[in-house]
């Protein structure tokens, strides 16, 4: 039985944890607290984290205490985990770099262009959610779980990481720096591994998902792949 108290405890606990981590991670490589463009970004995460876990708590509790798992079981996942760790910490490390030498010029309307990006990825991640109530943050299948299919489920078989994607690709204009796209860049390379994986966990485990494959035959992008 879930423990209410208990994840609402674990979920505050993580949201003061996300703009200390955040704000370190972006505000010491960069030398100095004159950073707009991570102080927006940060709000703007901030703002939608505190939107979706007043909704879930009210509403639908389990969703969140599902977000709250970490641990993959999966040898592939574990791998994929590190290397988007290590990809984050390069890419905001490089940021702040990049905003102490003042290695990119990237125009305010183009910041602001990306920071809606961000906010549209998020969007998607929220309208994933509010879809597939299993949505776990590992890859894993739970006894009474049923294939969602519709939707966004049936455009494409994965619409959660077409939101992340966007958040990601777009996260270095957001903070001002041209340079810090080429870690994140890498998550079109990690990604298909992770959804590659997930899916022969989901063939393995969720009845029917291998009829819902050919039903929905594209796994990320329309009419590619």
């Amino acid at each position: 039985m879930m423990d209410i108290k208990k994840l609402k405890k674990t979920i505050f606990i993580r949201f003061l944890m996300t703009p200390l981590v955040l704000g370190a991670a972006l505000f010491f490589p960069a030398g100095t607290l004159r950073f707009w463009e991570a102080w927006v970004y940060i709000a703007i995460l901030m703002i939608l984290m505190a939107g979706v876990m007043a909704y879930f708590l009210k509403h639908d509790p389990e969703v969140l205490e599902r977000r709250m798992k970490a641990r993959e079981k999966e040898q592939t996942q574990k791998c994929v985990v590190a290397s988007v760790a290590v990809m984050f910490i390069a890419g905001f490390a490089l940021t702040g770099l990049d905003r102490r030498l003042d290695l990119s010029t990237v125009p305010t309307a183009l910041v602001l262009a990306a920071d809606m990006m961000v906010i549209l990825g998020y969007g998607i991640f929220i309208l994933v959610l509010r879809v597939n109530r299993f949505l776990s943050r590992t890859v894993e299948v739970e006894t009474e779980q049923k294939i969602v299919t519709t939707g966004p489920y049936a455009v494409v078989r994965h619409p959660m990481y077409v939101g992340v994607l966007l958040m990601y690709l777009f996260t270095p204009v957001a903070l001002g720096s041209f340079w810090a796209l080429i870690p994140f860049a890498l998550t079109t390379i990690i990604f298909p591994v992770r959804i590659l994986n997930e899916e022969k966990v989901l063939v393995r485990d969720l009845a029917g998902y291998k009829e819902y494959m050919g039903k929905t035959r594209f796994r990320l992008i329309p009419g590619i792949w």
